[in-house]
């Protein structure tokens, strides 16, 4: 799909962000843990979804779709113990399904065509959790084994890893203890989904989880909250764009480490406990401080400013009166993108893969892009929409496998975005 974009037109009104795509794939996964039905909603229909729920059926699941977003779900059984290269679909989040397959069917061989380091945390994790893991050409192959008590860290506060480990602790762990463990948004979601479902987690929303298993899991229900990166994203842009916006179902506590980084960086959000405020902004300018002149936006595990809206910084940061350095501290290669940005004129220098020096305000221009990945989508979005001229995105539909319904709803607040 390409798309054309013409800039400098301001955004009005309400906005209407989905659920969560991470949260939506966790809650799949531990759906699988039971045969109790299991309802769903505010689920997020995109590509990456799709793929997830097909993966689901044929591992057992009925669905039964009550209507757009909402799904009832049930699991009597599983009935495959292998995911081949055509269900992983290269997507790393496909390993939220080995809890229910190990748990249900005791053994799981799950085909990858990803280098393991992508998924060394994980394999770790489930080696300390005393389960037997072999990795042959091109597999994970591995065995249940159950525990009653473990103490495990994490080598790093990974997402899907922190999920496994909860999914597991549920089932075949009597008592565990999780240090270093992810605490994002969509993290919390699981473990209140896992705790409805009659778990006892201490710790929720901090980095060390204490997992009490139940006799066994019951049914439950769950809302998908909205997602988070696609509120700051849509906010950002609507700031840069001078209009007045009102993103809804936008949790504030989802949101502060953005809204304190944002107005260092001249965008100044109203958050309401579930609204988010974006008044007109005239001009950006980096917040004052007697400190230093420069700013610094770093990303962090959570509740630190989040790697996902790097590349949304960075377009501010383009936008902003003053220097701003952005460091992206946990991912290889996600600076990448600021080529394009150069391309549009920004003020932009690359130290090396993790650092970048930006000049601001510098007028961007509209040119052609090409294949933006589904992290600096959103981003490339909004510096065509606030570039002069007519800008040219082809393969847009990088932007919607994650972030479905996006263009849609920026078109009826005003963007000038036009499917070819």
């Amino acid at each position: 799909m390409r798309i054309r974009v013409e800039g400098k037109r301001p955004l009005n009104g309400i906005y209407r962000p989905s659920g969560n795509t991470n949260a939506a794939m966790a809650l799949l996964g531990a759906a699988l843990l039971t045969g109790e039905p299991v309802t769903l909603r505010n689920i997020p229909r995109n590509a990456t979804l799709s793929t997830s729920f097909g993966v689901a059926e044929r591992l057992g699941a009925k669905l039964d779709w009550v209507d757009d977003s909402t799904v009832k779900i049930v699991t009597e059984q599983i009935g495959k113990r292998t995911l081949t290269l055509a269900d992983t679909n290269g997507l790393v989040g496909m390993m939220l399904f080995l809890p229910a397959m190990l748990v249900r069917r005791q053994h799981v061989r799950i085909e990858i065509d990803f280098p393991l380091n992508r998924i060394r945390t994980h394999l770790e994790a489930l080696r300390d959790l005393g389960q037997e893991v072999n990795t042959p050409g091109g597999a994970l192959e591995c065995r249940a084994a159950s525990w009653d008590h473990k103490e495990i860290i994490l080598t790093q506060a990974s997402v899907t890893a922190t999920a496994i480990v909860m999914m597991l602790a549920a089932c075949i762990g009597k008592e565990t203890i999780v240090h270093n463990a992810a605490c994002e948004p969509h993290v919390q979601a699981l473990a209140h989904f896992l705790c409805d479902m009659g778990t006892h987690i201490e710790g929720i929303g901090s980095n060390s989880l204490r997992i009490i298993s139940p006799p066994a899991l019951s049914g439950a229900e769950a809302t998908v909250r909205a997602d988070h990166i696609e509120v700051a994203s849509v906010a950002a842009i609507a700031a840069m764009c001078g209009g007045r916006m009102q993103i809804e179902n936008a949790r504030r506590a989802d949101l502060q480490m953005v809204i304190k980084q944002y107005r260092q960086l001249g965008v100044a959000l109203d958050p309401d406990e579930n609204t988010l405020y974006v008044p007109k902004h005239e001009a950006l300018a980096l917040s004052d401080r007697e400190e230093d002149t420069d700013l610094a936006v770093e990303s962090a595990p959570w509740p630190a400013f989040p790697s996902d809206l790097i590349a949304i910084a960075t377009v501010i940061a383009t936008q902003a009166r003053g220097t701003s350095l952005i460091h992206e501290k946990l991912f290889n290669n996600r600076l990448l993108f600021v080529d394009k940005l150069k391309g549009m004129g920004a003020q932009i220098v690359l130290c090396d893969p993790h650092r970048a020096i930006v000049v601001g305000p510098s007028p961007l221009h509209s040119i052609y892009m090409d294949t933006p990945d589904v992290r600096a989508g959103l981003a490339m979005l909004g510096a065509a929409l606030v570039a002069d001229g007519v800008s040219v995105i082809d393969n847009a539909q990088a932007l919607e496998r994650t972030f479905a319904g996006t263009l849609g709803q920026l078109q009826a607040l005003g963007a000038g975005i036009t499917r070819e």
